[in-house]
């Protein structure tokens, strides 16, 4: 007989008895007392597996075991620990249904019991979810990261396992019936495993390198073979989370780890999938990187999106030796993605993330890969910094661009090697880039001196190319209400014809203009001196002109623009070094801008008399009109020859005057005479403009006036002048245009005599004339020897004797 009883079966009993007796050894126990010795809950657990495993888990056995986990909390680690040892038995078994039952349980038990104690319950969970992970059979592989994932999604704070096995389901190569299940399980346990842990700072951190270097590859890996991003390159359309695709659902589990990354765990992210990327070949082609880091945009928080664009940027660092393409492919990615992250630089990151662009330039024109695929590459960069300042505010454009002009290394003629023309294409081709990107809505905003100087002494550089591009530059900048494309080769039509959007010219742009504007077409002037023009340089030279006449013109500014097209005529007449096809060139242009000027400030009688000229050249020398070549017939007479198809300053006068404006400036002597560029609008040409047509160091003297002209009441006195009294009454006497003519004069044979004096000339000429420090030095220690050496006389005493007021000074002092 059995020495307990079934009316034993109490909980407290059953425990008791069980310490003792381990099996009942009674064959002749009545109610089955061998089950009275086992716990209760081990009973309890037992009644929820049926006779056969197809019925499923019996409910209402399992109903009352939780209600017993419920009211006995502390038990629940010893039920995870038997359901553990069943489903181990069962696996060992092969019995997988009764494992499915199992795994059941432990999942009502999880939802269930949400209690503190729910920590030693967990223990068995994992171990179970763990027992199945590592069994052959992808059912139970599946089945445990589905338990996985529920779990995760209870908060609490537990540990995670297991991202070991997950990331290698994901690289499942089972045949394919079931390999998309046993990789969507994998992608959905990783997922689980950064929802539970990435919050969580009581457990292992998740974004240590051991961890994303499991995660982070084993999700590329299924991305990749994704045609989605084949199909659309950069297309971010998302894909439900419930979908069956594992390389959409990768996508999903990256969107959602990338976008649960802090600050500082950004670069945790982004070093596994550089890692990637590298060790498998997949920058060429760029789709699926585009792709990738499209996404990774689009998932991180805004304010951190510059990091990736530094990260991807240190990382073409770190491919420099590279091949071009891959270095290219890189490029193209950073490109894609640099405008996302515009919209959030500010400040100094802004001008690193340019800088950074700008160096990669420079050190590719040192590259001596191929110069086809290193051209592609520039490219790239060069598009992605437009693509960069398209996104930005254009304060910051024009900050941009100004900085990019100060890296443009200026040409001269001497010691210019190969290299430094290529530095110097580059990166005005991504000045220019930048220009397109920019809206102009005033010319001072657009043109602040520290940016308009700079970019004129370029457009003097010694290679047309250059010239070319800075005028396309201008271009770009003054065009504000699309006439580019409608000026960009000289015609002889009417204006009508052009159909040009034209505006009032403003206070702000007048101003501009005024102060500006001799500066402006003097670099312009020089520029068509240069016998190096190609047609080209000239059709752009005088797209500029004619954009700053749609843009600028008014009855102000009109008188300067005939000026110029006289100067250009006189140009074209008397120069000696230009060809005879560039000299034709100028008078096509000349006669073009001629045509369109009073078509844009009507002036009636001067629109007549340009058209007529067209007619004559029309019929006597085409050669003088539009289009330009770069070769005219050998039968083309010279301009000099047929003096009546040129147009003449007093006629221009006479017409200017019938239209309703003052000719008298034009009929003065023009500021651009025969032989070289003169004094433009009265001021004197700028040392700058100068130094880069001649290509020499040598400076002008600085304009005088700035500051005393200026100045209310001040009086300048030029050196040359005598302070005497017929001196000052001729000052308040002669009229004002008498002493401006004598003025521009002066400077005129000032300009000449620097231009073509000798080195050995200058020098005399900067010269002072007397050391009047050392003389002055000389007497003082003359005179302190004498008075050692004798009394004061009397002479001196009474030198001495005179007020201060009534010394006179000598004269250096008058000026």
């Amino acid at each position: 007989m059995s020495i307990v009883k079934c009316c034993f079966d109490t909980p407290e009993m059953a425990d008791f008895v069980e310490s003792f007796i381990q099996k009942c050894t009674d064959p002749g126990c009545c109610c089955g007392c061998c089950s009275a010795f086992r716990p209760r809950y081990k009973r309890l657990v037992d009644n929820i597996f049926p006779v056969y495993p197809q019925d499923g888990l019996v409910k209402s056995n399992m109903e009352k075991l939780t209600f017993y986990s419920l009211s006995s909390p502390e038990k629940l680690d010893r039920i995870g620990e038997y359901l553990y040892q069943r489903a181990a038995r069962d696996i060992y078994r092969k019995k997988y249904g009764f494992v499915v039952i199992a795994m059941e349980a432990m999942d009502q038990l999880l939802l269930a019991c949400h209690a503190p104690t729910l920590n030693l319950f967990v223990e068995s969970f994992l171990k179970m979810v763990q027992k199945l992970l590592e069994s052959t059979e992808p059912e139970l592989q599946i089945l445990a990261t589905q338990s996985f994932v529920k779990f995760a999604n209870i908060e609490e704070d537990t540990p995670s396992y297991h991202r070991s096995k997950f990331s290698a389901m994901c690289h499942s190569g089972e045949p394919e019936e079931i390999r998309d299940k046993i990789r969507i399980a994998g992608i959905k346990g990783l997922q689980a495993v950064v929802r539970k842990t990435v919050s969580d700072d009581l457990v292992e951190n998740i974004w240590e390198p051991v961890h994303m270097d499991k995660i982070v590859p084993s999700l590329l890996f299924n991305m990749q073979e994704s045609a989605f991003h084949k199909k659309e390159p950069g297309s971010m359309d998302v894909a439900p989370e419930d979908t069956l695709d594992p390389p959409m659902l990768a996508e999903t589990c990256l969107r959602e780890l990338v976008g649960r990354a802090s600050f500082g765990h950004i670069r945790a992210v982004l070093r596994p999938v550089l890692r990637h990327f590298d060790l498998h070949k997949l920058w060429v082609p760029n789709h699926f990187a585009i792709h990738t880091f499209r996404i990774i945009m689009f998932s991180i928080q805004a304010q951190y999106s510059y990091t990736v664009v530094e990260t991807l940027m240190a990382h073409l660092d770190e491919n420099s030796k590279s091949s071009p393409t891959t270095r290219t492919s890189i490029a193209g990615v950073l490109a894609k993605i640099i405008a996302i992250a515009a919209g959030e630089s500010v400040g100094p990151s802004v001008l690193e993330i340019i800088n950074s662009l700008l160096s990669h330039l420079r050190d590719s024109v040192k590259n001596e890969a191929s110069q086809t695929e290193e051209k592609e590459y520039q490219e790239a960069l060069i598009n992605a910094l437009g693509e960069f300042a398209n996104h930005l505010p254009d304060y910051q454009k024009i900050e941009i661009m100004m900085f990019i002009m100060s890296k443009i290394p200026f040409p001269l003629v001497d010691n210019h090697t190969p290299a430094d023309n290529l530095l110097q294409s580059i990166l005005l081709k991504s000045l220019l880039k930048v220009g397109t990107k920019y809206q102009t809505i005033h010319l001072n905003t657009t043109f602040p001196v520290s940016f308009l100087e700079p970019l004129l002494r370029m457009s003097l550089a010694p290679d047309p190319d250059m010239r070319l591009l800075v005028q396309r530059i201008l271009h770009t900048l003054i065009d504000r209400h699309h006439n580019l494309e409608k000026l960009s080769k000289p015609t002889s039509v009417n204006g009508l014809e052009l159909d040009l959007t034209i505006e009032k010219c403003s206070r702000p742009d007048l101003i501009f203009i005024n102060k500006h504007g001799p500066i402006i077409y003097d670099a312009l002037y020089t520029s068509l001196q240069m016998d190096t023009n190609t047609p080209d340089n000239i059709e752009a030279v005088y797209t500029t002109l004619a954009l700053l006449c749609v843009e600028l013109a008014s009855a102000e500014t009109v008188i300067d623009l005939l000026q110029l097209l006289l100067g250009i005529q006189s140009l074209a007449l008397n120069s000696t070094s230009l060809s005879t096809a560039q000299k034709f060139n100028l008078h096509a242009i000349v006669i073009s801008l001629l045509v369109l000027i009073p078509y844009v400030v009507t002036v009636q009688p001067l629109a007549d008399y340009a058209n007529q000229i067209v007619e004559q050249r029309r019929q006597d020398a085409p050669h003088l009109l539009p289009e330009l070549l770069a070769h005219y017939p050998a039968t083309a007479e010279v301009a000099n020859k047929l003096p009546h198809l040129l147009i003449d300053q007093m006629a221009v006068c006479e017409y200017v005057k019938l239209g309703g404006l003052d000719p008298s400036r034009l009929q003065q002597t023009s500021p651009y005479g025969a032989g070289g560029p003169g004094i433009a609008m009265g001021s004197q040409r700028n040392s700058w403009i100068e130094s880069g047509a001649r290509g020499s160091i040598i400076e002008l003297p600085a304009q005088e006036g700035d500051s005393a002209s200026s100045s209310p009441k001040v009086l300048r006195k030029l050196p040359e002048e005598e302070l005497t009294f017929e001196s000052m009454k001729k000052v308040l006497t002669e009229p004002p245009e008498v002493r401006k003519e004598a003025e521009a004069e002066r400077r005129k044979q000032l300009s000449h005599t620097f231009r073509t004096a000798t080195f050995s000339e200058l020098v005399r000429r900067t010269q002072p004339k007397h050391e009047v420090l050392q003389n002055k030095l000389n007497e003082i220690f003359k005179s302190l020897t004498v008075n050692e050496n004798h009394s004061p006389s009397e002479e001196d005493t009474k030198k001495s004797n005179i007020p201060t007021y009534e010394q006179n000074f000598p004269e250096l002092f008058y000026y």
